[in-house]
């Protein structure tokens, strides 16, 4: 025996700590021991290339063994191997060490989960075994093979070894309760999970378990679109086929590589948790990089391999890290960058994408004023305008797939056919003559179509902010185009859509307008104080195409009350307050008007045809309605109530 001893302790035995405090992440154990076995080989490889070793280094591998009669697992690797002193050094004094520093700082912080728990090493093997066992040969010539013990305990023995070939084997003999880790089954996936883009195979039962290859640490330059995408659904099996990707690789002023892909936006997917996979040196840490990456990226998917981000530190403190910080902002900056460069060079596929970017890059906008200035020149809206798109540029990232590949028809040129899409300053500077500085907007293409198309027929041009987002944006936009003034299409009609009214003839026998006579007919009808009625004639080559009546909510009462709804956190009712304008040129107003002028007053004070007036004005007003908000249960049951009575009434006179 060459010795036997007792490793220097400076806690009653940290053991039992190791054991208990980190027993939640016990599995890490095994990358841990496989990084290690990955580290040793590398060395062999710099001691090799510097000339200090001239053996074979072709046929790297660790091996994982199972004994389930002897409850072992056993890590074995054809690295650099130890000598007695090295032993001593590296696993007595410098790794245990190691993690007697982890379990002080970190014991009793059981709140503040730290990521990756890297550092731990070797001793990590105590959270699932009984004893441990290390069998080495080092590459030095001559060297003696040992063999280290430890039963849990501060004791260890060290003595020769009948071992011939270079490297080492860690034999665990796990607990009575860690036995799941004799599973096949169980490694495979710890592989798969921690160890699959090693860049050394892992065999167990001689079959290769990791794939080796990690794409993000290829030059940009040696991978093909098709590559990109093989790794994607690699990593995301059974999901729709990503919108474009971001390739992050610089070592200055910190290393960092990865691969980002924007997903297609699925209703099941949870904006606020985060979809990017966090490795150290291609060993995977986290399933999240919630910290590090910033907020408005979380949806993102795809890995971020870093060096340079802290591991053995609580997730609260990353968030305080100035290097994590510099970090965040430079994946934004190329994030930024990507975006700008297909909004150049292939822009029917950037509208394409439009639909599942917009909402990303519209909140990076709003909480990162470095983004804004990166991308606030590539913000597009859908428009109503009939806009000439032009051919798209040889694209820089092009998907190269088989027919009928999920890609390639979204971003085929019939695609995007009648969908256009504008800046802001593009449509400002196409409107300026007609409206300038005048933006009018829809936030709902189907409650709003009647509106939307008076101002088609008007020519005027309307853009759609229809995402959950745009409520937000809007009013950003407006800090930031201080001059523009933006109008919903249902807060209050331009003057374009109007009629003048100078040319109006009063009736002798009443002494008004028509218009007046009408706006008293419908305020008598409807008899609501609140609803101020205004009677206008629509502009339109085709009266019966244009609405007999539209409700209008002004623009800053809605905001007033949709801002108050959200601090409450409740729903914006719709106001009593609100604008009723009668479409005086519709000739259901204008018939409505005549049947009024010839109503008969009976005995009881009102006329049938009084009745009839009465429930249309009313029925119209519904109509109106209806495009602002939904009724309640009441509502809708007396609107269908009414619609039959005035169906009755009017088949009742054409009857007679």
């Amino acid at each position: 025996m060459l010795e036997q001893g007792t490793i220097s302790i400076h806690t009653e035995n940290i053991f039992p700590i190791i054991k208990k405090s980190l027993y939640s992440d016990h599995q890490i154990f095994l990358r841990e021991l496989v990084s290690n076995a990955v580290d040793a080989i590398q060395k062999l490889k710099m001691v090799a290339r510097a000339g200090e070793y001239n053996g074979d280094i072709s046929e790297d591998e660790i091996k994982i063994a199972i004994d389930k009669d002897n409850k072992t697992l056993s890590i074995t690797d054809n690295g650099i191997g130890m000598t007695a002193e090295e032993v001593k050094k590296y696993i007595n004094q410098v790794a245990f060490s190691s993690a007697e520093e982890f379990i002080h700082k970190y014991e009793g912080k059981s709140d503040q989960p730290i990521i990756g728990h890297f550092g731990l090493g070797f001793y990590s093997s105590f959270m699932v075994a009984q004893k441990v066992e290390i069998d080495t040969l080092s590459y030095k010539e001559g060297s003696q093979a040992v063999h280290w013990t430890c039963d849990g305990s501060p004791a260890f023995t060290l003595e020769e070894s009948t071992r011939t070939t270079r490297g080492t084997t860690i034999t665990l003999t796990l607990q009575g309760e860690e036995e799941e880790f004799l599973e096949a089954a169980r490694i495979k996936n710890l592989v798969k999970t921690y160890c699959d883009f090693m860049p050394v195979p892992i065999k167990l039962d001689g079959e290769v378990l990791n794939k080796q290859k990690a794409a993000w640490r290829e030059s940009p330059s040696n991978l093909t679109d098709e590559d990109y995408l093989e790794f994607y659904r690699y990593l995301y099996p059974f999901q729709e086929e990503p919108l474009l990707w971001v390739h992050l690789n610089t070592d200055y002023p910190f290393i960092i590589n990865g691969i980002m892909y924007f997903p297609k936006m699925r209703p099941d997917v949870d904006v606020t948790k985060g979809q990017i996979k966090l490795f150290c040196n291609q060993v995977f840490v986290s399933d999240n990089c919630e910290e590090i990456i910033p907020q408005f990226l979380m949806p993102m998917r795809g890995v971020i391999d870093s060096t340079d981000i802290p591991l053995n530190v609580s997730r609260s403190a990353l968030q305080g890290d100035r290097t994590v910080k510099r970090i965040g902002d430079y994946i934004a900056k190329k994030v930024g960058d990507r975006l700008k460069e297909l909004y150049r060079d292939n822009r029917e596929q950037y509208i394409s994408a439009w639909k599942d970017l917009g909402t990303f890059v519209k909140f990076g906008v709003l909480n990162d004023d470095k983004f804004k200035k990166q991308v606030e020149d590539i913000l597009i809206f859908r428009s109503t305008a009939k806009l000439e798109t032009k051919p798209a540029e040889t694209p820089t990232v092009e998907v190269q797939s088989s027919e009928g590949d999920v890609w390639q028809d979204v971003t085929s040129t019939s695609s995007n056919t009648g969908i256009p899409y504008t800046t802001l300053k593009e449509y400002l500077e196409r409107n300026k003559e007609r409206h300038e500085n005048r933006v009018f907007y829809s936030t709902d293409e189907a409650t709003q179509a009647t509106y939307i198309q008076l101002h088609k027929n008007q020519g005027l041009e309307v853009l759609f902010m229809d995402s959950f987002i745009d409520t937000h944006f809007i009013n950003f936009l407006e800090r930031e185009y201080q001059d523009v003034k933006f109008t919903r299409v249902d807060s209050d009609l331009d003057n374009t859509l109007l009629d003048d009214k100078a040319g109006e003839i009063v009736d002798p026998t009443t002494n008004k307008t028509k218009s007046e006579s009408i706006k008293e007919l419908f305020e008598k009808a409807l008899n609501k104080p609140k609803i101020n009625i205004r009677t206008e004639a629509l502009k339109s080559d085709d009266p019966q195409g244009t609405p007999p009546a539209m409700v209008l909510l002004p623009e800053i009462l809605r905001r007033l009350r949709e801002m108050n709804a959200m601090m409450q956190q409740q729903n914006s009712e719709f106001p009593e307050d609100h604008i009723l304008l009668v479409n005086t040129a519709h000739p259901l107003i204008q018939n409505l008007a005549n049947l009024s002028q010839g109503s008969i007053i009976q005995g009881d004070g009102q006329s049938p045809t009084e009745q009839l007036v009465k429930m249309i004005c009313q029925h119209v007003y519904d109509l109106a309605l209806m495009s602002q908000k939904g009724f309640d249960a009441e509502g809708m049951k007396s609107f269908v109530e009414r619609s039959n009575d005035v169906l009755t009434k009017l088949t009742e006179q054409a009857s007679k």
